[in-house]
């Protein structure tokens, strides 16, 4: 168990400091699309770039990032994080084409790749397994704060100025995240190692070829050389990853990590669960400011029934994984999360917000059940020496799951909407909604503009489906891999503290085979 240090909330306050530059920066990008459609000129596939060179960059480098961190201090990699994010902000100020933005955005994703795994095996080192849940709810709800700001006060922003001066948010939270850090925060590392290059070389190339071929899918067909290629490198050096990594002693990834059921679990049921969530969330943004005519702080704003749910959830699902077991927990908040997507399936284009809304606030609910203990059960599971490549390996099957949803549930929507447009519907208003209202306004064609809507919200309900399937899913998974919680108090005659806690040792040593143990989760 990780030895409690005595600043550690206050600890806790940093950390969410410096995430919250990320969690701005991405519910404000959302409320920008438009801007971004109309100021920039961006078409559909650069808007997909824009978010996707962030996610490529980003999970392509997490592993990595998430070692050098555990090697050469996890402050060190969290300060470096908060650096590049914020400069590469300042940059994105500045752009001028859609190419320029899709490159700043990459740069981001580097600074986000040091950052997230920095922030996560912090808390891993500072906190004790009995209080670990209650800062990770704490730290998701100081999130959920952020993303309650992030659109307001980017909405607000795009009322009186350049789409460029959302990212101006992100410069002011990054500064104050790296005072404070090297102020505050300690630093921590994992044991002195060599260097794992080639490790560090194959997950990389394996990482970024296998998020490129998922995300140009959608433009060039699955099996096109450009996807298809991409998905064999990546295949090819994933496979060569794991048995360098195998083969030496000093690992940058202990590949015995996967053997742990929690861990396993929880990092397959959150995969489901980003890759159903991503691409809806994207179209929800759309439908807010094309279909319904809401104002970016407007739209904004209309997330709030969700996010504030997910807050107080957050607690919730705290008492519900401690007194129930994160396996009930991960669960039922799993289930809740496809309840919401059900109701989105049912989205028809004269139901307005209140529907929306009532799927938002399921949504939010299950989210925030699900999250502690899905998080919690992965950092739980993580050796304090790995803590940094561990949180790292949460953060990218996230990412992928994330990068597939844009990518396959963006080319679900995409045929749902052409699929419901009427049958002479031609050129660019058959592509996409941006593209079918700027055609009506300039030929002022209102029934092609009613058309174009109705038939984006069909696609927003054919799409939820697959958040439907995605959600129950994971909560079969979750429920089938996890193990149940133990009886809190020691039967008679049971072990004692110090014997329980070295039976957990052994449990998790990739050199003891457990022998019945089940860990306290």
């Amino acid at each position: 168990m990780a030895d409690r240090h005595p600043r550690r909330w206050l600890i806790l306050g940093v950390l969410c400091l410096s995430l919250l530059v990320v969690m701005v920066d991405n519910m404000v990008l959302n409320i920008a699309i438009p801007a971004l459609i109309r100021d920039l000129g961006a078409s559909t596939a650069d808007i997909q770039w824009i978010i996707d060179a962030y996610i490529l960059v980003f999970g392509g480098l997490l592993l990595t990032a998430g070692s050098l961190s555990d090697r050469h201090g996890r402050r060190l990699g969290l300060v470096i994080g908060l650096v590049v994010f914020g400069g590469a902000s300042a940059l994105a100020t500045v752009c001028e084409t859609p190419g320029q933005l899709i490159a700043v955005r990459g740069l981001m994703g580097l600074g986000a790749a040091f950052l997230m795994p920095g922030t996560l095996a912090i808390l891993t080192t500072v906190f004790g397994e009995d209080e670990r849940k209650k800062a990770i709810a704490i730290w998701s709800s100081v999130l959920m704060l952020g993303a309650l700001g992030g659109p307001a006060l980017g909405g607000l922003m795009l009322e009186h100025f350049w789409w460029g001066s959302v990212f101006l948010l992100n410069i002011p939270i990054a500064v104050l995240g790296i005072v404070a850090a090297l102020l505050i925060i300690p630093e921590s590392k994992g044991p002195t190692s060599r260097p794992d290059t080639v490790g560090a070389l194959l997950s990389t190339i394996g990482m970024t070829a296998l998020i490129w071929g998922v995300i140009s899918a959608p433009e060039h067909g699955w099996e096109s050389l450009r996807t298809a290629g991409a998905l064999v490198i990546g295949v090819v050096a994933l496979v060569g990853f794991a048995l360098w990594e195998r083969r030496i002693d000093e690992p940058m990834l202990p590949l015995p990590l996967f053997r742990d059921r929690n861990f396993r679990g929880a990092s397959l049921s959150l995969v489901l669960l980003s890759f159903s969530a991503g691409g809806v969330m994207l179209a929800i943004t759309q439908y807010l400011q094309f279909v319904l005519g809401y104002e970016p702080i407007r739209a904004g704003a209309a997330f709030i029934p969700m996010l504030l749910t997910t807050m107080v959830f957050n607690g919730i699902g705290v008492v519900v994984d401690k007194r129930f077991g994160a396996r009930v927990a991960l669960t039922a908040g799993l289930l809740l999360v496809a309840g919401g997507f059900a109701v989105l399936a049912s989205l028809d284009y004269a139901d307005g917000y209140l529907k929306l809304a009532a799927a938002l606030v399921i949504i939010g609910m299950g989210s925030g059940v699900a999250s502690p203990a899905a998080v919690g059960t992965l950092l739980g599971a993580l050796p304090p020496e790995r803590a940094g490549v561990g949180s790292a390996v949460n953060d990218t099957v996230q990412q992928v799951g994330a990068a597939l949803s844009v990518a396959v549930l963006g080319s679900v929507l995409t045929t749902a909407y052409r699929a419901a447009m009427p049958p002479g519907t031609t050129g660019p208003a058959r592509d996409s909604l941006g593209d079918a209202l700027g055609v009506a306004a300039a030929t002022g064609d209102a029934g092609l503009a009613d058309a174009a809507r109705a038939a984006f919200v069909d696609a927003i309900a054919v799409t939820s489906l697959i958040g439907v399937v995605g959600g129950i899913a994971a909560a079969v998974l979750a429920a089938a891999v996890l193990r149940p919680k133990p009886a809190t108090a020691p039967a008679a005659g049971g072990p004692s503290s110090t014997e329980a806690e070295e039976a957990e040792r052994l449990s998790t040593d990739p050199e003891v085979e457990p022998a019945g143990i089940e860990r306290p989760y």
